[in-house]
């Protein structure tokens, strides 16, 4: 993919992000890798007002070519630097996870899709002021062997290879976040077990479960020999 395509991309995911409600206004950011540094959303810009060219390319040092980054741009940054198995970063305040976060609940395995943030639970990292570095250091520890968390009295982060795997990830978060607090209203739910949670994360794992297509003829059904 060539940059002006992602560029493109970022946009449309941008856009995305408002048309499925997980984010509101200009709140929210977007992050992609590039080959030494990576790109990022604007401050202050509305998505249906962003072009390709508005996107800001940033390197690890924290400088930056173009307009003014997301103020957002450290955790962004750090997330990149120390994952590289992360080549996107989804930041949104959607409204079930944030609720949540307001209360700095961490998620537990109340439903095995939890699982596929990469843990038997989603975190929730510890309050810091947005855009200082204690809030990208809450969100590193968080995210620690995960691929989502909860930010205390913000949003929610979700991290993933592809724009699509992280936009459906932070979507899948919201309606975890969701049926958690419809589910507490009924009392503390049953948690499934760290055992089943291992067979569940195994089991995703094989499957590529949320990442992309099974294999072709993953779901075939053995036929006995002749």
């Amino acid at each position: 993919m060539t940059e002006h395509e992602l560029r493109l991309q970022m946009v449309e995911t941008c856009r995305q992000m408002n048309a499925t409600g997980i984010n509101q206004g200009t709140s929210g950011n977007l992050s992609a890798r590039l080959d030494d540094g990576f790109l990022i959303t604007p401050s202050s810009l509305p998505y249906d007002q962003m072009k390709p060219n508005d996107l800001v390319e940033m390197d690890f040092e924290g400088t930056f070519v173009g307009g003014r980054p997301s103020s957002e741009w450290r955790f962004h940054r750090d997330i990149l630097k120390n994952r590289p198995d992360i080549d996107i970063v989804l930041h949104c305040h959607s409204v079930y996870a944030t609720t949540l976060a307001c209360h700095h609940r961490n998620i537990p395995a109340f439903h095995y899709m939890i699982g596929v943030a990469g843990g038997t639970t989603i975190r929730c990292a510890d309050y810091a002021t947005f855009g200082t570095q204690e809030l990208s250091d809450a969100a590193l520890a968080a995210l620690d062997g995960r691929r989502a968390c909860l930010l205390g009295q913000h949003g929610q982060i979700a991290v993933g290879k592809t724009l699509e795997e992280t936009l459906w990830l932070a979507t899948e978060v919201e309606t975890l976040s969701r049926l958690y607090v419809q589910a507490l209203a009924l009392g503390d739910p049953p948690i499934l077990s760290d055992a089943e949670m291992a067979r569940v994360i195994d089991q995703m794992q094989r499957m590529s479960y949320g990442l992309g297509p099974e294999p072709e003829g993953s779901n075939d059904v053995p036929r006995p020999r002749s």
